[in-house]
């Protein structure tokens, strides 16, 4: 067995202990980090110098504290990207690749206009960005640390990031009835819920919690949905796996949207609700 088998083996044990969800393949990944390889190329990877193995350990002890592995590596991975992050930012989820894959889905106009709300990183905008290089995609966020991400992530793209609070009334009126697209993946955890150390100690607050029910920044995002949307517009909306009838509910009270869907994750967990908005008369 090699050193760097041997302290995969080791790393991946460490992890466990710890509670970690997936310890084998963050063993891998840090040691990856630490090698600067791909993880594929570990196996071509005979003999690493100490300092390389020093620094993988160094990682893997910061690993079974439960600081997220993305923290560590300065990196997520979201659809067809990489993403830079780090403290102060929601860090993206695989759920919300299911989101990204209907909304891909959906047949735009070439040069549609997009909206992500919520952005984070902007991972949402920056993977509808690449699909839809013609569109005018657009990323609101209001947090400043998040914001900084999000415009080292759009450097380079056509991506607009806007500084703005999606709860406000009166957002961006100039997008009325203009909009083709708007997605969200908003803070929706009902306050008080139970979270694992990497969120509840390293996500901000800010971009989780949805009030106490998790329902306080999807309700104005779906009267914006309804203003921004062209007839025929979709919208699609994330939220917590425990208020998926809640948020079919708001879009349906709201009166704007027909085809009103509630979708699930690649876990088979309801994940988003998705809406068509309807003819203005």
């Amino acid at each position: 067995m090699t050193r760097l088998r041997t302290a995969i083996e080791a790393a991946t044990a460490t992890l466990a202990a710890a509670g970690v969800a997936t310890p084998r393949i963050d063993a891998e990944l840090l040691a990856a980090h630490s090698l600067g390889v791909d993880r594929g190329r570990l196996m071509f990877v005979d003999d690493p110098d100490p300092e390389a193995l020093a620094a993988f350990e160094h990682l893997v002890a910061a690993r079974a504290k439960r600081i997220p592995l993305q923290h560590l590596v300065g990196t997520a991975a979201f659809g067809p990207l990489t993403l830079e992050v780090g403290p102060g930012v929601f860090i993206p989820r695989p759920e919300t690749e299911s989101l990204l894959e209907w909304a891909v889905a959906q047949d735009l106009p070439r040069d549609a206009v997009i909206v992500d709300l919520c952005t984070g990183t902007g991972a949402l905008a920056l993977a509808l960005a690449q699909h839809h290089p013609q569109a005018r995609v657009i990323a609101v966020e209001d947090s400043p640390a998040a914001l900084e991400y999000a415009r080292c992530n759009a450097a380079g793209t056509s991506v607009e990031v806007l500084a703005a609070d999606v709860t406000a009334p009166d957002l961006l009126p100039d997008l009325d009835g203009g909009v083709d697209l708007v997605v969200s993946n908003p803070p929706y955890i009902p306050e008080g819920a139970e979270l694992d150390p990497e969120v509840a100690e390293h996500d901000p607050e800010h971009a989780l919690f949805g009030g106490p029910d998790g329902m306080a920044v999807i309700l104005p995002i779906v009267v914006l949905a309804a203003r921004w949307l062209r007839d025929g517009g979709k919208c699609a909306v994330e939220h917590d796996d425990t208020t998926s009838a809640r948020t079919v509910g708001v879009f349906t009270d709201d009166g704007n949207f027909t085809d009103v869907t509630a979708r699930h994750d690649l876990t088979g967990r309801p994940r988003f609700v998705t809406a068509t908005r309807i003819a203005r008369s």
